[in-house]
């Protein structure tokens, strides 16, 4: 079964296109994740998607519905956990959960009981009675977590849940939405964290300015480089001429930010002494250097000639 089935889904921002032209299609039961950097039109896919606002063109199905002309029977569907916190600070962990839950027709002992296992799952059930305004920014991710899921949904949307969080609670997130993921939830995961895409799922689609430059399994993806090395190099100041760089026989790529230099080469420890050299012989004294085995940053330099960082 088909869980979120997108259709050339575009949206505009006056003279802006946030979105242009998306289709993704998403299996119940599977972990996608929507990658790309700040402003690729995520978190506008996540708004669309949950149903804040309508697309200016396109379709959106989710579960069988129409999120237009069923949107009750899809919202049902979906727990949603929102890049900034929506919880009440004065109230505890517990009211805000259960607030939620009221929200869709719980009461009684099933929100109750629910409330202390979505508590107990992102592990603050132990503080529930406190107010949510004494936490840390990473408890008040996990509680924003609880809340989405306290309606037991079958797709939780999440848009950059670890942004700003200790790593602490960023691992306890990603292991929650693991194991959710492996009891069968479907999850749309949107992140600009390449790590985080890459350990929690399976199918990506690689996102920048508004469009869909790439999709499919990391596989799949990977294959896009022809089995490419990622060498970063870090250099005593920053270049503004790399263009000695990609004469270098099979360097396939250079962006630089700052001081540090980025290539795509298809043999990273081959190509190093020639990238040393080269650097050596402009007297560009270096601080570091590490080489990588392809990754979804990677495939993005790949694709649009700057890093996910940028």
């Amino acid at each position: 079964m088909t869980m979120i089935n997108v259709d050339n889904v575009s949206k505009n921002y006056g003279a802006l296109r946030a979105v242009d032209g998306l289709t993704i299609s998403i299996e119940s039961g599977a972990a996608f994740g929507l990658l790309g950097p700040n402003g690729a039109g995520k978190s506008t896919t996540i708004s669309m998607l949950s149903g804040l606002f309508p697309p200016d063109t396109g379709n959106i199905n989710i579960g069988g519905y129409d999120l237009w002309q069923e949107p009750m029977a899809a919202r049902r569907l979906m727990g949603i956990v929102p890049q900034d916190v929506a919880l009440y600070p004065a109230l505890s962990a517990l009211e805000n959960v259960a607030f939620f839950g009221r929200l869709h027709g719980l009461a009684g002992a099933p929100l109750r009981k629910r409330c202390q296992e979505v508590l107990e799952l992102v592990g603050l059930w132990d503080r529930a009675r406190e107010p949510v305004k004494t936490y840390s920014g990473g408890m008040k991710r996990r509680i924003n977590i609880a809340a989405g899921l306290v309606h037991s949904p079958k797709l939780l949307l999440l848009d950059e849940p670890t942004v700003g969080v200790d790593p602490q609670s960023r691992r306890a997130i990603l292991d929650v939405i693991k194991e959710l993921n492996g009891q069968g939830m479907t999850v749309l995961y949107t992140s600009h964290y390449m790590e985080e895409v890459s350990e929690l799922c399976r199918y990506i689609a690689v996102m920048d300015k508004g469009r869909i430059i790439a999709q499919g399994t990391q596989d799949e993806l990977h294959m896009l480089l022809g089995g490419a090395d990622f060498i970063r190099v870090e250099t005593s100041e920053p270049l503004t001429d790399v263009s000695f760089l990609e004469k270098i026989p099979n360097v396939r790529q250079v962006a630089a930010k700052g001081s540090e230099l980025t290539l795509t080469v298809p043999n990273g420890g081959k190509a190093l002494a020639n990238i040393v050299s080269a650097l050596a012989a402009q007297n560009i004294e270096i601080s570091g250097v590490k080489v990588e085995q392809a990754n979804l940053e990677a495939v993005f330099l790949h694709l649009t000639g700057r890093t996910l960082r940028d």
